[in-house]
């Protein structure tokens, strides 16, 4: 009877009670112990079977008992809902050998969850274990994409999307410069910066190399994760400092543009606002090179006739390119996906070739060789009757560069003519050309200081006068008539300052305004002439 009167009494809660219900934080053994008995329980299972396994401890919860709502929380922190893991329990999963078949893909949703941790990999020394199980995690599920022998279904699709985002997307940095604008030589000089999660990231790359490449792979379906969105964010990443990382993303860009058709609009257009901004506003972005080579392998597939998109690509994007200074860094890549264009549409030469004498260097002599190679390139491809009608604004800054006092300038000019195509444009159309380039060659001939240049004039010399001897002596004459002349205006334009001067020099001591020679006049400290000169 008194044992029936005390059970009825109301028992005092324990500490763990307390904690309990008071919204303590629980233990990490406690979680652990809870988590363990949920995994024995439930299976364990993540994406669908994580609802099941939630929703079997909601309905513990409402049979009242005292812990129902902390194992939930429990169980939460332990999957993160969203299928992180918290360090602290950070396991390997059985691997796909050791599980029926019937639980592979459950299995390997499980280990794509997994994989969404992400770790400090600045630091070699922290994590050492989880860092290595979730490698080789990483290495099983590149094994089980490349040996899929059944279509992927739509969450294992969101699955990898969801984590090849989280590991992949990331904001780039970059180590500081002084200078935002850098010459060619000194990006050349520059050691790459290498990213210390690199042995990872080159993992989910090939990850999601197989997954985009695989057969089992519905393009139709993986559209919806592999969205306009993924895209751009992957453009981003075409700015990473580690060439190996461009290098993967060429590769992985270029396999979506060929499977995902309904994206090839979309990555064009992307692309080009990425050369836009590169050329018109920072002249900064490390991976033009990569997306270049991509769109040489693009427009080598462009079905003929050319689309106005296209030319007008070429025309806004591709031409002004060789406007940075950092033209070195991508020009082999630029000047294919030019000449492409020029051999799927020979109309294009004119277009191409007066733009390349838009942005003609000045100053920079190793650009001027680099525009010299890449202009002889596209003169291969070009007809007679485009060379036409670019030749006289072509052959004046050929000229030009024939006058050049560096010498690989002037010799790459030069060798023009060494080219079997160019040389039988020049010689259809001499005379033109001829008197355009004759002063030039003439004047390397007598005085330009290298050897090679002298050389290789006499050779161009031969060709013009072996081709029409009549014409050659005609435009020699006129020539030599030019220059009499010209040394006569010069001659009398220095009698006429010698004049001024004697005059000056007479009225020196008057008040009168006088003309002084500017090489007798002397600057002040302050920058303006000395008062003294003008009285």
């Amino acid at each position: 009877m008194i044992k029936q009167i005390l059970n009825r009494l109301p028992r005092k809660p324990s500490k763990t009670g307390e904690n309990r219900e008071g919204g303590g934080t629980p233990t990490s053994s406690s979680i652990a112990s809870t988590s363990a008995r949920s995994s024995s329980s439930a299976g364990y299972h993540y994406g669908n079977s994580t609802a099941s396994s939630l929703s079997g401890v909601e309905s513990n919860s409402n049979l009242g008992l005292n812990h129902g709502d902390k194992f939930v929380q429990a169980v939460n922190s332990k999957l993160n809902i969203n299928g992180s893991f918290p360090t602290s329990s950070y396991e390997a999963l059985p691997s796909f050998r050791d599980v029926p078949n019937s639980e592979r893909q459950n299995m390997f949703i499980r280990k794509l969850q997994m994989c969404c941790v992400l770790f400090d990999y600045t630091d070699p020394t922290k994590n050492l274990k989880e860092k290595e199980i979730k490698r080789q995690t990483l290495v099983e599920l590149v094994d089980y994409v490349s040996s899929a022998n059944g279509k992927f279904t739509e969450i294992m699709m969101q699955e990898i999307v969801k984590m090849v985002s989280i590991n992949l997307f990331r904001t780039l940095t970059s180590p500081p410069r002084e200078n935002k604008i850098l010459e060619a030589f000194d990006l050349e000089e520059e050691e790459p910066s290498m990213d210390p999660a690199w042995p990872y990231l080159q993992i989910v790359y090939e990850l999601l190399l197989r997954f985009v490449t695989s057969p089992e792979t519905d393009a139709k379906l993986a559209k919806r994760y592999i969205d306009h969105s993924f895209v751009l964010r992957l453009l981003d990443l075409f700015d990473s400092e580690d060439p190996r990382e461009r290098d993967y993303l060429k590769t992985v860009l270029h396999r979506i543009y060929g499977k995902f058709m309904v994206h090839r609009p979309f990555i064009r257009k992307a692309i080009n606002n990425i050369f836009c901004r590169f050329i018109f506003e920072t002249e900064k972005h490390n991976g033009i090179a990569e997306l270049l080579e991509i769109l040489g392998s693009i427009i080598n597939g462009f079905a003929l006739p050319l689309k106005e998109e296209h030319k007008l690509f070429l025309v806004r994007a591709l031409v002004p390119l060789h406007k940075p200074k950092c033209l070195p860094m991508y020009h082999q890549q630029l000047s294919y996906c030019i000449t492409q264009f020029v051999e799927k549409d020979c109309k294009l030469a004119d277009t191409v070739i007066r733009g390349l004498l838009k942005y003609w260097p000045i100053t920079n002599s190793s650009k001027e060789v680099m525009f010299l190679g890449e202009l002889e390139e596209v003169l291969e491809a070009t007809q007679p009757a485009e060379f036409q009608r670019c030749m006289v604004p072509m052959f004046r800054q050929i000229s030009r560069c024939l006058s050049s006092s560096h010498f690989q300038v002037a010799e790459r000019a030069l060798f023009l003519w060494n080219n079997d195509h160019i040389e039988t444009l020049i010689k259809q159309n001499y005379q033109v050309i001829l008197p355009i380039v004759l002063p030039a060659l003439e004047q390397n001939a007598r005085n330009h200081w290298n050897q090679a240049v002298q050389s290789l004039t006499m050779n161009v010399r031969k060709i013009f006068s072996d081709t029409d001897p009549e014409f050659y002596e005609e435009c020699m004459r006129k020539f030599q008539e030019d220059e009499a002349q010209g040394k006569d205006v010069k001659a009398k334009r220095e009698a006429t300052w010698k004049r001024l001067e004697e005059m000056a020099a007479m009225r020196a001591a008057t008040n009168e305004p006088v003309l002084v020679s500017p090489r007798t006049a002397t600057i002040s400290p302050s920058g303006k002439a000395s008062r003294a000169q003008f009285e």
